[in-house]
């Protein structure tokens, strides 16, 4: 279970991290962010492989709500993080 919880933190990490940079502007965003922004990114890449693909998707068969592998998290993320900078961040200054 403690193995489970730190690899979907590194995962998060690393996707929320590529999305990051993949995606131009600066995002104000700190480190435990940016984790969170991975993780639900996982399961947004989880849910689109699901809709895409079925129920073999996810290897686990856990239906609709799903972490997706790597690949997965960091298309999940760079959506995630796109509908943040639409949406989400009302606080900021646009440009």
């Amino acid at each position: 279970m403690l193995g489970l919880i730190i690899s979907i933190i590194v995962v998060g990490l690393i996707a929320g991290a590529v999305a990051r940079l993949v995606v131009p502007g600066r995002q104000n965003l700190s480190v435990p962010m940016t984790i969170l922004l991975g993780i639900i990114g996982s399961f947004v890449g989880g849910f689109l492989g699901y809709l895409l693909f079925g129920n073999s998707s996810g290897g686990g068969g856990g239906g609709f709500l799903q972490p997706a592998g790597i690949i997965g998290s960091i298309i999940g993320a760079i959506i995630v993080l796109l509908l943040w900078i639409r949406f989400g961040s009302g606080r900021g200054a646009r440009a």
